[in-house]
């Protein structure tokens, strides 16, 4: 699996959607999810985010917007609306007494009815399951706005006007829609963020590099060298080394010692698995060389660093 969908797995939208949520200004929409992440995109008019620590981006028509954290903030038509009179809505899917549904939340509705002028947008918020998505976060910048098609906004529109009409399977549906969108979203920005792009993501695009990543990411419990590595690239061991170190900003086997670990972290936290187990998984032979391996890259021990966690 590659990192990109390896960090995603533990990320869904799960009965979190407002399908169509049309506005009037001036209005604000105040998310309370403390969801890790999420998702606004714009089908018709346009607003203001407005971040905890006072950044404003101004979203329009054909902009998918990607929050990052899960402390409050506010989508406005402009900022001033948030100090004077307003309607205003608040989004809290995932709060013990919250009642969210595909077609309605909290009085912002979908109408066929509505003027041309009205703010229509499609907003998820993203559960988290386990600690996996915590590196894809670390890689994100607080909010990413990315600009889509005029064609892609058409049918994000129709998908979810028809989702909207409670048929059978329709909130699965949605969810399965903003999944798919917010993989796409985070790859075209990925693509256009050059140098701020994760190391991995960079390599997974460098055609000498991702042969020999891919094989990686593959099997990372294989004993993995240099050599075995510049083979899957095709290249010689000294320029493997060369261009990776270039591109990834660290040696071949330190990033796989950092993935890795990485994993067992994930492992640690989110499975009842044996310190031997995570250590084979992860290409360790015993649970000794793993352990110190691990305490030597993460400051303490498997067993310590699980009993922090529970």
């Amino acid at each position: 699996m590659d990192p990109l969908s390896s960090l995603l797995s533990g990320i869904r939208a799960e009965g979190s959607v407002v399908s169509h949520a049309v506005l009037t200004a001036p209005w604000t929409i105040r998310f309370a999810d403390d969801a890790p992440l999420t998702m606004i995109s714009v089908l018709r008019g346009g607003g203001t985010l407005m971040l905890p620590d006072g950044t404003e981006r101004a979203v329009g028509v054909g902009h998918t917007a990607i929050v990052n954290g899960s402390a409050p903030f506010h989508l406005a038509d402009r900022p001033a609306s948030v100090h004077g009179s307003h309607e205003a809505y608040e989004i809290a899917c995932f709060t013990a007494k919250s009642e969210c549904a595909a077609q309605e939340l909290g009085g912002i509705r979908w109408s066929a009815d509505d003027p041309e002028k009205a703010t229509a947008l499609i907003v998820g918020a993203y559960r988290a399951s386990g600690h996996r998505h915590e590196r894809l976060l670390r890689a994100l910048p607080p909010v990413l706005v990315i600009k889509e098609d005029v064609e892609v906004c058409a049918w994000l529109e129709t998908a979810a006007a028809d989702a909207a009409r409670l048929s059978a399977g329709s909130q699965a549906l949605m969810d399965r829609l903003l999944d798919w969108a917010l993989v796409c979203t985070l790859r075209s920005w990925f693509d256009r963020a050059g140098a701020d792009a994760p190391s991995w993501y960079r390599g997974l695009t460098d055609p000498v590099l991702a042969p020999a990543l891919q094989a990686f990411h593959d099997r990372p419990a294989e004993a993995w060298t240099v050599a075995s590595l510049a083979t899957r690239a095709g290249v010689s061991r000294a320029l493997f080394a060369k261009r990776f170190t270039r591109l990834m900003g660290r040696p071949p086997l330190a990033y796989v010692t950092e993935y890795r670990m990485d994993e067992a972290e994930a492992l640690l936290t989110d499975t009842s698995l044996s310190i031997a187990q995570i250590g084979r998984s992860v290409g360790y032979a015993d649970a000794f060389g793993f352990s110190a391996a691990f305490k030597r890259l993460k400051g303490r021990s498997p067993s310590a660093f699980r009993a922090a966690g529970a």
